[in-house]
């Protein structure tokens, strides 16, 4: 049993070099200090990579693991809680990564009798893995190779029921650097390239179905508050809008202020927005919203278009904000039906979007300079098409721009490459969110928009009272920003150890409903979580990545932010603000200071502080 209520305190081992399965008992303690996703899975990393020299490491080899996640929102059906996630170390960074994903299939494993999966060594050949009624088995998959994911999907289904799915594409199967894990044909655990991890192992894919009851400390009260949770949020006005434009809603409200990443992060403002927004999309190609497990918000696109005489599927969804933009945008790309169908190509061969966008952009800007050949032009929706096919067969010019873009950046020189210690910044342009610049540069795990603090969040009175963040903050001000940028990290990776969507903390009014998630999480578990101890167990959390991180070798000479970055936007309402490298090196600085952290990472002070005194001993210094 576990040691609290809403987990079951075991996790499957799956050793893919002998076919055998072993249960995995979570130790003592650490549902507690860790809750779940993000905390459970990075000590299991700690703990199982603890012998191994991670600087030498091959994370596409066979000694590197892959964990996937769920915690304690998982398979209740809570609003948020359609989500898990996915650890292991990144073909990117070298270091340990996680990778969160929406939809289904974290419903299906949180109620599987396990907590999670860890899978490690490497098929001989290709193979599937089941979990049917708690039972796991191991199945050829020599028919299933090559196939694209939304196939895979079908004949899983039609082989074992009503399974949900996570598998990886033909770009998995080829390693490209920035291949995902698809779940449920359109959720994506992207950024990290697990998609090549898995591959690498010779697991085409997971199929999980189970019927298995959680532990739930006050089932009457839980039920309850599951139930207000979802009325709050159905009842939002402007939720209503979130499902009629999606997250791509945001499109026209970033172009505004100058921060829609366009042209390669040469700009913030791209003159055909309007033509690639939410708005737009809603009127012309969207066939219907879709939803996550237990969630009434709808966020998630459904499209029906053709371009140049190809049709895009709806089951492979429809394109969110991120796709819109780095598939768009940032690439001068105003055919909206071009970049569904761009969407659709990512989801069907298992490519990260955000990758795919930022490196094809890079691969257009060299073209331009003359350090590449190729027939990529800004805005040239075949040519993007023609390379998205390319990166995922490895074939020609693919087969370069499939190793990534600190690999390029290397053999071709330039100083246009945006990506921070190898992963590609996200569609949120640091130059007009400064506290976003200084997440994006101290990150363990490279560039990502979905722990780091978003400064427009917080342009108004009183933000969050809770938090000790009371007065309005300036987008553009650094004053005060490295302690509201390490709250918002330890908020965020609070979130992502329940895992819950982190837009369902900021539906409800006032904008800020985390204890309303807190009396949840204390029915489920019957933990009582004030929010003092709520940024702890984040920054418990946050801290068990940087000692990864740290054990992969990087120091604090490693946090920083591409050039690019540095220097003013032209025009818009953004423009004329660089982020001055003396300045940003102060703010990382005292970034350090207030997280305790040396050159190295926590110092052994802050490690007992946080509980986590046992660790001293194997972060490196």
């Amino acid at each position: 049993m576990a040691a609290i209520d809403g987990a079951f305190g075991r996790y499957l081992l799956v050793d893919l070099n002998s076919g055998r399965f072993e249960d995995y008992p979570i130790p003592e303690g650490w549902l507690k200090r860790h809750l779940g996703g993000r905390g459970i899975g990075a000590r299991i990393l700690l703990e199982e990579l603890k012998d191994k020299d991670l600087r030498e490491l091959d994370p596409l080899g066979p000694e590197n693991l892959l964990v996937f996640a769920t915690g304690p929102f998982q398979g209740l059906g809570i609003a948020g809680g359609g989500r898990h996630v996915v650890l292991g170390l990144s073909p990117k960074t070298r270091a340990a990564s996680d990778s969160y994903a929406g939809g289904f299939f974290g419903q299906e494993l949180g109620h599987s009798g396990y907590d999670g999966l860890i899978i490690k060594g490497r098929a001989a050949r290709p193979v599937y893995l089941t979990l049917i009624a708690g039972k796991p088995a191991l199945h050829e998959a020599h028919d299933l190779w090559g196939l694209e994911t939304a196939e895979v999907e079908e004949e899983l289904q039609r082989r074992h029921g009503k399974v949900r799915v996570a598998t990886i594409g033909p770009a998995g199967e080829r390693l490209v650097k920035f291949a995902c894990i698809i779940h449920d044909r359109t959720r994506s655990a992207g950024r990290p390239g697990f998609g090549a991890v898995m591959g690498s192992k010779n697991l085409k894919a997971i199929a999980v179905l189970s019927h298995t009851e959680k532990p739930i400390h006050d089932r009457a009260r839980f039920l309850e508050l599951r139930k207000e949770l979802a009325l709050a949020l159905a009842s939002e006005r402007w939720i209503r809008r979130f499902r009629s434009c999606g997250t791509a809603g945001g499109v026209m409200a970033l172009n505004g202020q100058g921060i829609l990443p366009t042209k390669n992060f040469q700009e913030g403002v791209f003159d055909r927005a309007g033509a690639i927004s939410g708005e737009v999309m809603a009127e012309t190609i969207l066939v219907r919203a879709d939803s996550c497990a237990g969630c009434p918000v709808g966020c998630k696109r459904v499209v029906s278009a053709k371009f140049d005489n190809e049709e895009v599927d709806p089951r492979y969804g429809g394109p969110e904000y991120e796709t819109v933009a780095a598939l768009g945008s940032l690439l001068l790309n105003d055919d909206l039906e071009a970049i569904a169908l761009a969407n659709q190509k990512c989801n069907a061969y298992g490519l990260d979007t955000i990758s795919t966008g930022v490196t094809i952009a890079w691969a257009i800007e060299a073209t331009e300079r003359g350090l590449l050949k190729s027939d990529l032009k800004w805005g040239d929706a075949r040519a993007i098409l023609r390379a998205i096919d390319l990166i995922a067969r490895r074939e020609g010019l693919g087969a370069e721009l499939a190793k990534g873009l600190d690999y390029l950046e290397k053999k071709y020189g330039g100083d246009f490459a945006v990506h921070v210690k190898g992963v590609e910044v996200p569609m949120h342009e640091p130059r007009g969110k400064v506290g976003l610049a200084l997440s994006y540069a101290t990150s363990p795990r490279g560039a990502t928009h979905l722990e780091g603090m978003h400064d427009t969040m917080l342009e108004v009175e009183n933000p969050t009272p809770e938090l000790g963040v009371t007065e309005r903050l300036d987008r553009f001000s650094w004053e005060g920003k490295p302690r509201v940028v390490k709250i918002y990290e330890d908020l965020r990776s609070f979130t992502n150890s329940l895992v819950m969507c982190v837009f369902i903390p900021s539906m409800t009014e006032p904008g800020y409903n985390y204890p309303q998630i807190r009396a949840i999480l204390n029915a489920l578990t019957g933990l009582e979580v004030d929010a003092k101890e709520m940024l702890l167990i984040g920054e418990r959390n946050y801290n068990l990545l940087k000692i990864l991180a740290a054990r992969a070798g990087y120091t604090r000479r490693d946090d920083d932010l591409p050039r690019r970055l540095k220097g003013p936007l032209p025009r818009g309402a953004s423009s004329g603000r660089p982020i001055p490298n003396d300045l940003l090196q102060r703010m990382i600085d005292e970034y350090y200071r207030l997280r305790g952290w040396d050159e190295f990472g926590p110092t052994p002070a802050k490690l007992e502080e946080l509980g986590l005194g046992e660790l001293k001993r194997i972060l490196p210094r």
